[in-house]
């Protein structure tokens, strides 16, 4: 046999996308052509596969071949090719039958001594496979955990060449892996750890409750990390549909720890103020992957320092915090990923981080106003929730307030409150209250205007613009969801307006 097809997948944004793998020996001078838009990774893999099968006992076929990936208008990327290339060739040989590989999927990336080394993507590949109708593939064994979270495909795990040459030749027969249970989550850490900073904490309850961002301000030591860091333990695990979206992007991003295939929790991450727009967004010369804003999708993205990060990257978070995703354009293609994740800002009142009043502060209102305006006002307009955290007293830490509420006590409120929130929602596609278009805050879900008085003269004054106005709607219809009410009243409407428009002391 000289034609041998079989299948592989390439990876658009958080899809896969099935290849079938065509390859032709020929008469003609030796050498290899590769064709469908291959990236230099996957030209480089007929080295690797040449080793490979010779290492594994093979023969690669010193002929003309001719290798095409098809579709050829789509552009491949990455090593996950390797497997498919390498049994496309033993089938044009004539070493392995050509249909024990005509509806197989194969990924993984091979070694030079014939091992089968991981990838990232396994679970989108998958994903593609069995929405286009294949119910068998074969996936590095380190990544066999992470494929078998799909339901109705058999997974093959093989470590070499060899061990897949021997199966497709019907030496031996490869079981279906078996995923083991999942392993717990750690425990997050616990809201009980806070002292003090009451509206701190309700801040943060507020804003798990109804999927609001966050800006935190206050000196060091204020608490502003650790309400942050506490701020997923307090928002319900993931459902499964909601887990595998979040794992698939982890797994492209390579970020998937391989002892837990499965991220069911939402996920929270704190890139360095030193990250780039491509680190926070999503990019990269050459296969675009999702950044710290995407792989925060259903969970918390933690800007701690924000003022620190430069106002160009920041600025980029504009859009994708509007539209819940992000399209990255490249010359070569686009990518599109999820990223409706809660954004959490976290400052210091000034470059010397004193609190206001502080005698050691040098720093003059200028200084102050300057540093603060670093985060730009469009930016700013799009955070719900705006809290100043005052140092925490000697009475407070030395001699006790009462006992902090735990996070499991907070986070039954913040159920029973999404869960009020998604009955009220049913119907319109919403979950959240932050999600809530301003058409039905003026329609069906509208807030009365008896409450919303205090609210309106802030439009007038200028202290709101018409987009904070309605995120104060929103934050009072979750006010409402905590205090078990059908509607805002005035006083919700109040509090909402209040955690708005709070300022970093100048």
């Amino acid at each position: 046999m000289t034609l041998a097809r079989t299948w592989s997948v390439g990876l658009v944004g958080v899809r896969g996308a099935l290849v079938e793998v065509e390859l032709d020996i020929a008469q003609g001078l030796p050498g290899v052509a590769l064709v469908g838009l291959p990236d230099a990774v996957v030209r480089q893999s007929v080295d690797r596969v040449r080793a490979a099968v010779a290492n594994a006992g093979g023969e690669f076929p010193n002929r003309r071949i001719t290798i095409g990936l098809s579709p050829a208008s789509m552009p491949k990327q990455g090593s996950g090719f390797d497997l498919a290339l390498a049994a496309a060739v033993l089938a044009a040989a004539g070493t392995v039958p050509g249909a024990a590989i005509q509806r197989l999927v194969l990924l993984g990336e091979l070694g030079l001594d014939g091992s089968v080394r991981p990838i990232r993507g396994v679970l989108p590949a998958v994903l593609a496979a069995a929405e286009a109708g294949h119910r068998q593939v074969v996936v590095p064994a380190a990544n066999a955990d992470e494929a078998a979270l799909v339901a109705g495909v058999e997974v093959l795990a093989v470590a070499s060449l060899g061990q897949l040459v021997a199966h497709l030749s019907g030496r031996t027969v490869l079981p279906a892996h078996v995923r083991g249970a999942l392993p717990e989550p750690a425990p997050a850490a616990d809201l009980s750890d806070v002292v003090g900073q009451a509206v701190g904490r309700r801040a943060v309850e507020v804003a798990a409750a109804g999927g609001h961002h966050l800006f935190l301000a206050g000196p060091p030591g204020a608490g502003k990390t650790m309400l942050a860091e506490r701020l997923p333990g307090l928002l319900p695990p993931l459902d499964e549909q909601a887990a595998l979206e979040v794992t698939a992007i982890h797994s492209i991003a390579g970020t998937l720890a391989s002892e837990a295939p499965l991220l069911s929790r939402p996920p929270f991450e704190a890139p360095h103020h030193s990250a780039t727009m491509a680190a926070l967004v999503g990019g990269g010369s050459g296969q675009i992957r999702p950044g710290a804003l995407c792989r925060a999708h259903r969970g918390v993205l933690f800007l701690d320092e924000a003022p620190e990060f430069p106002r160009a990257v920041l600025d980029t978070l504009r859009q994708p915090l509007e539209r819940g995703e992000v399209t990255i354009s490249r010359a070569s293609g686009a990518a599109t990923f999820p990223c409706r994740a809660q954004l959490v800002l976290a400052a210091n009142p000034c470059p010397c981080a004193g609190a206001a009043g502080d005698p050691a502060c040098t720093c003059s209102a200028l200084e102050r106003r300057r540093y603060q305006s670093r985060l730009s006002g469009p930016l700013l307009d799009r955070i719900d929730l705006r809290v100043d955290l005052p140092p925490v007293t000697r009475a407070a830490w030395l001699d006790g307030l009462g006992e902090p509420e735990p996070t499991a006590a907070v986070a039954a409120r913040v159920r029973a409150a999404r869960a009020a929130a998604a009955e009220r929602l049913a119907g319109t596609g919403l979950a959240l209250n932050s999600q809530v278009p301003g058409r039905l805050l003026r329609g069906r879900f509208a807030v009365p205007r008896s409450a919303l008085r205090l609210a309106e003269r802030a439009l007038e004054r200028g202290a709101l613009s018409v987009r904070g106005f309605d995120r104060v709607q929103r934050v009072a219809w979750t006010m409402a969801d905590l205090a078990g009410r059908a509607v805002p009243v005035a006083d919700d409407v109040a509090e909402a307006l209040g955690l708005r428009l709070q300022r970093v002391a100048a």
